[in-house]
């Protein structure tokens, strides 16, 4: 639920909270992707530290995997860290050499060497510049992400392949296929002490993770990864010295890219299926960092509603990450992308900012200039060990689940088979071709069926109406007998101007026989307004509004938004709106509404509130506020059935104790306090009062004259209670009450804002609100709502507290909670 009024748990007094141009972000604001300077948090450091260490095995054993120097490795996790880290769009994403690029860099190392595969990535960095700076990156999201998840695992799928051979001892192929026909051959030729090792490191890599206990706990905080090769490489030194290892070149015969030579279309394909790969592995482990950071922010502030953080700016980080490929391949490195596994990391080990990114980047820097000796002990079975587990990781069965409930798994197949047969960039054609194919054939088939409901004929059409479904539309509406009650069901977003045309024939049709005829959409939700109506009246997420839309006839449009403005049934009850005079429109609204509810809402809350009906109700907040009819307190805190215990009365009064008459004829407010504060035990109490009240207003002008003969009316008897605001306001001991910094814009206004603030302290007089507030389990909270503007406003915490004499009401905003106190 999102909570109306939200707990602050830092106590910081307002006068000593920084400014907002300070540049102090809050809490659980979103890291800083501006600024000039490069601010460096503890926690950036130690989660570089983190990152570093699981960079440097990967980055050697993806070089291995693709057949290219070793050190490339390091220059791209290098530069990955450094330039995309500083130049990136999403500040938390760690770049550098690219698990999903190795089977093309591998291709293209065999068929153009290593020098021109350098060139082939300056280009592909030239080409993301080009396009991030067009804007294009948004649009690249657009691939239906089952070609996506199909092309990494398809990669996924080959890299494990060809490191298979490398951790038995041997060597791989020159594609999937070859690699797939030459394992029995690997297998009968085998040698112990690679596979033994290989599976000590997949061993470590899996069980580190899972350590149980107090010292599990502790040692789980070094890199599995790290963890893994670290332990086969001290095995390997002791039981088989004499295995193959990592072999790091001098730097001076480090090879840097020459001037491309080949037929140029294939260079030209070289170079798009690498930007293809890179810039969607890229941005698709963006939107998956900034899903983690978002989730990282609400396991920090479970009670709390914080701003979510902001998204990547996806163009910017594409052209980050083709700097980073133009200097990667001048400098002799990998292809660079950004990474799941390396960002995912990096969130999970508290960064805050691109500080840790760069750093990162610095320590891998640093490691190959000072730490050459120490790589040259790892095996070459411990990185092939743990690139396969990277390639193994890529075919995620939560992507496979995820396709096949979207119907999308033949798009899916067949793009892991184009990769895994035919390469990257065929793979991604098959997946694109495949996909095609499956969207025509889901628009030209489409379900129709026809049951009898209570009396009620009901026609429901899964899937889009086009002129390939007239036929069969046709002749499942002609054989409904002619004048009866009729629902069409249009469970679909689209309806050609041959189907419009066929379904308005047969309602004309029914009409002029005296039958009536609903038409609604996915879930019963009606469809299709008239246009002036749509213009005019209520949009489809207000069916609240005075407008009533629901009393209108509605009619079902073309494609074109065209609608047909011959008079309908309405929502079912076979009148229009004007013949519903005769019913007192008041009547004819509350059946009309609870119809509505019966067929939209009904089905869709059915049952959450079965669950509520048996398990009885647990809100966490008492709201308090006017019974004015335009506060709708389930829209302005987005709350649900079993959110909140509300009570409602004129003037959203709180009667102090004992200030019931001897009939008791005061005692609900303070019923519904007790029960809710000691039965339900809610934490929190919400005072709400609104613009324009009338309470406020009939208060202002005072009490029509009474005596004897004219007795207090039962409305006047009730806002007595609201004398002690009038007080209030007039005092000199208390500050006048204002927003955001401003004053009241009149006095009905005053009196609303000073009424809140009464009413709170009338609340803390209640005995049990007393004892729950010093034990620390309860907090109140003061709000006030402009109905006009439909903002929110939170009382600040020293005011809502009763410790600090001001009394300020904050704006909540919708990017950041701009509030002091809640």
């Amino acid at each position: 639920m999102s909570a109306c009024a939200p707990t602050r748990h830092d106590r910081t007094p307002r006068r000593s909270r920084p400014r907002r141009a300070s540049g102090v972000k809050s809490p659980h604001s979103p890291p800083p992707t501006g600024g000039r300077r490069l601010r460096i948090a503890g926690a950036d450091v130690s989660a570089s530290i983190t990152v570093f260490l699981i960079a440097v095995p990967m980055s050697l054993g993806l070089a291995l995997a693709v057949g290219a120097p070793l050190e490339a490795g390091l220059v791209a996790a290098a530069i990955g860290g450094i330039v995309a880290g500083l130049l990136g769009g999403t500040p938390l994403q760690v770049s550098g050499p690219s698990a999903g690029l190795t089977v093309v860099t591998a291709e293209l190392i065999q068929v153009y060497g290593w020098r021109t595969t350098c060139a082939i990535t300056v280009g592909a960095g030239l080409l993301q510049i080009l396009l991030g700076t067009l804007r294009a990156a948004r649009n690249a999201l657009a691939v239906s992400p089952a070609i996506v998840h199909g092309t990494l695992a398809g990669i996924g799928v080959a890299i494990a392949l060809a490191q298979l051979h490398i951790m038995l001892g041997g060597s791989p192929q020159s594609s999937v296929v070859a690699n797939a026909l030459a394992l029995p051959e690997q297998l009968a030729r085998i040698s112990p002490a690679a596979p033994l090792i290989g599976t000590l490191t997949i061993a470590v890599l899996l069980l580190w993770p899972r350590l149980p206990g107090r010292v599990g706990r502790t040692v789980r905080r070094i890199p599995a990864a790290l963890a893994s090769v670290v332990i086969a490489t001290s095995v390997a030194a002791v039981a088989t010295p004499g295995l193959a290892r990592v072999d790091l070149p001098s730097w001076r015969s480090h090879a840097l890219p020459e001037l491309p030579q080949g037929p140029v279309l294939a260079l030209a394909t070289a170079v798009f299926t690498v930007l293809l790969v890179a810039s969607l592995e890229s941005l698709l482990a963006a939107v998956a960092v900034d899903k983690l950071a978002a989730d990282r922010a609400g396991e920090q502030a479970p009670l709390t509603s914080p701003a979510p953080p902001r998204r990547s700016d996806l163009d910017r980080e594409l052209r980050g990450q083709g700097i980073a490929n133009t200097l990667a391949g001048l400098l002799g490195g990998l292809p660079v992308a950004g990474g799941v596994v390396r960002g995912s990391a990096n969130v999970r080990a508290g960064a805050t900012g691109r500080a840790s990114t760069v750093l990162h980047g610095v320590w891998v820097l640093l490691a190959a200039g000072l730490l050459i000796t120490v790589f040259e002990w790892i095996p070459l079975a411990a990185l092939a060990a743990l690139v396969m587990v990277v390639g193994v990781q890529m075919v995620s069965f939560a992507h496979i689940r995820n396709v096949h409930r979207h119907r999308e798994f033949p798009v899916y197949a067949a793009t892991v088979a184009g990769v895994v047969a035919f390469g990257a960039l065929a793979g991604v054609a098959v997946g694109v071709g495949v996909a095609v194919i499956v969207s025509l054939h889901r628009l030209g088939r489409t379900k129709i069926t026809s049951t009898e409901q209570g009396g009620r004929h009901v026609v429901t059409v899964h899937g889009q109406l086009t002129f390939l479904a007239v036929p069969r539309l046709t002749r499942a509406l002609g054989q409904l007998p002619p004048g009866v009650d009729a629902t069409v069901e249009l469970d679909g977003f689209f309806m050609d101007h041959a189907a419009y045309e066929a379904i308005q024939a047969w309602r004309g049709a029914q009409l002029a026989q005296g039958g009536r005829v609903d038409f609604t959409g996915r879930s019963g939700s009606r469809i299709a307004e008239p246009a002036a109506a749509a213009h005019s009246c209520c949009r489809p997420w207000t069916p609240w509004r005075n407008h009533h839309c629901h009393d209108r006839p509605t009619l079902p449009a073309d494609n074109s938004g065209a609608t047909d403005s011959r008079p309908d049934s309405g929502s079912g009850s076979g009148t229009s709106p004007t013949a519903g005079a005769g019913r007192k429109g008041g009547a004819h609204r509350l059946l009309s509404g609870l119809s509505s509810f019966q067929r939209n809402t009904a089905p869709l809350v059915r049952d959450e509130l079965a669950r509520l009906a048996s398990e009885g109700q647990c809100p966490s907040q008492l709201f308090i506020t006017c019974a004015d009819s335009r506060l709708v307190t389930s829209m302005i805190t987005s709350s649900g059935p079993g959110d909140l215990f509300t009570v409602r009365n004129v003037g959203n009064l709180v009667p102090p104790p004992g200030t019931a008459p001897a009939g008791g004829g005061d005692d609900s407010v303070a019923a519904a306090i007790e029960y809710a504060v000691e039965v339900l035990r809610v934490e929190s109490i919400t005072v709400c009062g609104h613009s324009g009240c009338g309470a406020m207003q009939a208060l202002l002008k005072g009490e029509p004259d009474s005596g004897p003969e004219k007795p207090r009316t039962p409305l006047w008897r009730w806002l007595r209670h609201g004398l002690p605001s009038l007080e209030r306001m007039a005092s000199r001991r208390h500050s006048w009450a204002r927003i955001s910094g401003r004053l009241p814009a009149d006095e009905v206004e005053q009196l609303c804002l000073t009424n809140v603030v009464q009413q709170l302290e009338h609340l803390r007089a209640h005995e049990s609100v007393a004892r729950r507030l010093a034990e620390g389990t309860l907090q109140l909270h003061g709000m006030y709502f402009h109905v006009g503007e439909a903002q929110a406003y939170l009382l600040t915490e020293g005011s809502s507290s009763g410790t600090e004499p001001d009394e300020v009401f904050d704006r909540v905003g919708t990017g950041e909670l701009e509030r002091t106190g809640v």
